[in-house]
């Protein structure tokens, strides 16, 4: 799928609209703490980026939509149109659809509070001073932990009283959070994280469920920039014209200038 320069507006007016559905602000860990991200591992070799999405298409394409992305741009990462037909395509017809959900964004803003957005351009949105887009929603989805306060049974450290529940719980398993109060130098008292514990497991150990969350963001990442590996290869291959380019140019000077005295 080429994306033609008009579409460049719609590109930003989207990133803006995710922001503003998920409130891009990035909140502390916990009352008081500073936000601390873990380094998503990201992976883009074939395997990884088929295995996310799979899991995107089944955990995440339920409430969220990635609609600046058409399903056969899978074939860029080894999925055939039968395989995406057979295995990835429950929310359109054709494999030339975009990624769009039924949910309308009027019952998504009833129901959780906020429409949950698109996430064509999110690893790209959620980018700020504490790491990469990536980074953000690599820990997000590890950090959901069991608040029977919450409307949806869920809350997050990296996202406190976020409207979204764990949809990845079954893998993980059921979290919970132990805070200890602190005073500060001004006598303010706050919660702190202290940490997270494992009450109930998954189907996946802690290390499998990292690696499938890994793959899971290594797959939204991809399609913020689907021809990034294409742009880096040639970037090498500009650098390397370049720095040929300025060999001859340097013998060339030599040769002007070698009867100058």
């Amino acid at each position: 799928m080429k994306m033609m320069f008009p579409k460049t507006f719609r590109f930003v007016a989207a990133a803006l609209l995710s922001a503003a559905c998920a409130g891009l602000s990035l909140p502390a860990a916990a009352s008081g703490d500073v936000l601390r991200l873990d380094k998503a591992p990201l992976q883009f070799d074939n395997a990884s980026l088929q295995n996310g999405a799979k899991l995107f298409v089944n955990y995440c394409l339920n409430c969220h939509s990635a609609s600046y992305v058409r399903y056969n741009r899978l074939q860029q990462i080894g999925l055939t149109d039968p395989q995406i037909r057979d295995n990835l395509l429950f929310t359109a017809d054709k494999v030339g659809d975009l990624m769009k959900i039924a949910l309308r964004r009027e019952d998504a803003k009833q129901w959780f509070g906020a429409a949950p957005p698109d996430l064509s351009l999110i690893a790209r949105a959620r980018s700020g001073e504490f790491g990469t887009g990536a980074d953000w929603i690599y820990t997000y989805l590890r950090q959901f932990y069991r608040d029977d306060s919450r409307p949806t049974g869920w809350n997050n450290t990296v996202f406190p009283n976020v409207g979204m529940p764990n949809v990845l719980w079954t893998l993980q398993g059921q979290q919970a959070a132990h805070f200890v109060e602190k005073t500060d130098a001004h006598g303010v008292a706050a919660k702190h994280l202290e940490k997270l514990e494992i009450v109930q497991p998954g189907t996946l150990s802690k290390e499998e469920f990292d690696e499938e969350v890994a793959d899971l963001v290594s797959f939204i990442a991809w399609m913020g920039e689907p021809a990034q590996e294409m742009r880096q290869q040639i970037g090498l291959y500009v650098l390397a014209v370049l720095a040929v380019l300025a060999v001859l140019s340097y013998m060339l000077k030599r040769a002007f200038w070698k009867d100058v005295h």
